[in-house]
């Protein structure tokens, strides 16, 4: 039995509990680098919440003894890493991933952990300019329907490359001024690919990380100095700012494929 606790992910949610909230993909890749302890019964099955008529919920704890202590009626705690969590969430349909740390918690839900689990232990992405047409149609419908949302203040388009499984698409990070999880990032997406940029089969896949403007402010600083096409919102104007690469050299576009050119200085251009 592995007894060692997940203490990165533990020290992550204490902090939370304490009011500073961690960047989403943080909290997850501490999830997915070192495992959680799930409750199981005497006969080895793992235990789900509420009960076998509702969506079930997996509970995990960052430590062994936390859980014995938490959970009394479960016989033992079992160590499951990255991959016996995609086990369990392939093999059960777990709607929902319940943490708990000595202070602390979190709430995953079932397609994020999916999503996380499908790219791998610790989730590492590379983030890069994208010239894919998708790309370049996502941006120009943020510029045309971000004003919907009050509470969006950025969006940055970017080419995700996932370190783990060199597994690539695109991603969308969209600053927030609300809680999260964000009822207005997700809303913005339903409209993006219901309504303005339809993908098909053959389309790169496209996700969504939603960002607190407050909690998570060196996330934000660190993706405006990665040179990525971005959409910003000014509330108080109503004026929507658009930058990219592509407005400074539209001749240095490279074609699919190829590696993009050294970044050049960006420019702001403004749209009433």
């Amino acid at each position: 039995m592995i007894d060692h606790s997940n203490v990165r992910l533990a020290d992550l949610l204490d902090r939370r509990a304490d009011g500073h909230e961690p960047a989403p993909d943080t909290v997850l890749a501490a999830l997915f680098e070192g495992g959680v302890f799930v409750p199981v019964t005497d006969t080895g099955s793992v235990m789900f919440l509420p009960d076998d008529e509702q969506p079930p919920t997996l509970l995990g704890f960052t430590d062994a003894a936390l859980g014995a202590q938490l959970l009394p009626t479960a016989a033992g705690m079992v160590h499951c890493d990255a991959a016996r969590l995609k086990d369990i969430l392939e093999k059960t349909g777990v709607a929902v991933l319940g943490v708990r740390s000595g202070n602390g918690q979190a709430i995953f839900p079932e397609q994020v952990l999916r999503d996380w689990a499908t790219y791998g232990p610790g989730a590492e992405m590379k983030l890069d300019w994208s010239t894919d047409p998708v790309a370049v149609a996502l941006r120009d419908a943020l510029v045309r329907r971000v004003r919907e949302f009050p509470a969006v203040r950025s969006v940055w388009v970017a080419q995700v490359r996932w370190r783990a499984s060199g597994e690539e698409h695109l991603m969308l990070h969209v600053a927030v001024d609300e809680d999260l999880p964000s009822a207005s990032a997700d809303r913005l997406m339903q409209i993006l690919l219901g309504e303005e940029v339809k993908l098909g089969p053959m389309h790169p896949k496209v996700g969504m990380l939603a960002l607190n403007t407050t909690t998570h402010a060196d996330t934000i600083a660190q993706l405006d100095r990665q040179g990525l096409d971005t959409v910003r919102h000014d509330v108080e104007s109503g004026q929507v700012q658009v930058i990219s690469r592509e407005y400074d050299d539209p001749s240095a576009a490279p074609a699919n494929g190829a590696a993009p050119p050294p970044r050049a200085k960006r420019r702001w251009f403004g749209r009433s």
